[in-house]
């Protein structure tokens, strides 16, 4: 059996429109798609009074080229007849890579594994109000911009697979996978550690940001980490059916394997 060390073992709006904007040049800028009019303007406001340099666009429409210039992006929608979740599913299929924040009116446990499981970084509640999001938001761009975690310097090659960091997109066969931000962060992790196993609540770190808890329970985050790596393989085993560098290390975690 391998010895443990501590995580690793050996639609119809116009242009975006600057709604607040700060001062300093480290300022946090956020993309606000709001998919329906209530309270349109409001969150803007707080999170701008908060310090953050915030666009609100109404829709999918133009996001792509907004997203170029944020730093992540909050998606709320309020329409009756269509969730952020669908809406989160169609920023991933336009190619935006920003890290994504669902912002919901209410986060039953099934619904937020949802999200997370379809590319969300974070799910919040809008009564936990805008103090506790702007935390949050804080923590997600800062996890986003860890150095040691996508920034290599150059591409990470691993046998048949290939890592663009500058690009976070993954090859396969010289084949793009077609993975999320947080899909190509654990695998990034993994490969980066080849050989050795890298812990649940590491990967989940890295999906999300550090201390970040969701689902039931203490090992609530577990099963997430579970459905992203069965997402992960199938994306792999769609372009090779015969992929297997994924193992898992029942109860502890999951190991890229070294290349044959």
């Amino acid at each position: 059996m391998a010895t443990v060390f501590e995580d690793v073992v050996t639609l119809d709006a116009g242009a975006p429109v600057l709604l607040a904007s700060v001062s300093e040049p480290d300022a946090i800028r956020v993309l606000l798609i709001r998919d329906g009019a209530i309270d349109r303007g409001f969150l803007a406001n707080e999170l701008s009074k908060r310090g953050f340099a915030v666009r609100e666009i109404a829709s999918l429409l133009g996001a792509p080229d907004a997203a170029r210039d944020a730093d992540v992006i909050i998606l709320h929608c309020d329409r009756p007849k269509r969730s952020g979740i669908d809406l989160l599913v169609e920023l991933h299929r336009q190619g935006v890579d920003v890290p994504l924040v669902l912002l919901t009116d209410r986060a039953p446990p099934a619904h937020e594994s949802l999200a997370l499981d379809k590319g969300a970084v974070d799910v919040i509640c809008k009564s936990r109000g805008a103090d506790v999001l702007a935390r949050r938001l804080k923590r997600v761009v800062k996890a986003s911009n860890r150095p040691d975690q996508l920034q290599s310097g150059g591409p990470v090659i691993c046998g048949k697979l290939v890592l663009r960091s500058d690009v976070s997109r993954a090859y396969w066969n010289d084949a793009d996978l077609g993975l999320t931000l947080g899909e190509y962060k654990i695998v990034h992790l993994l490969a980066s550690n080849v050989g050795r196993y890298v812990t649940y609540r590491a990967i989940y770190d890295r999906l999300h940001h550090e201390g970040f808890i969701a689902g039931d329970g203490a090992n609530g985050y577990r099963a997430n980490v579970r459905s992203a790596i069965k997402r992960i393989r199938n994306k792999f085993r769609d372009f090779d059916p015969t992929f297997d560098q994924v193992e898992n290390y029942a109860s502890f975690g999951y190991c890229w394997k070294k290349p044959d």
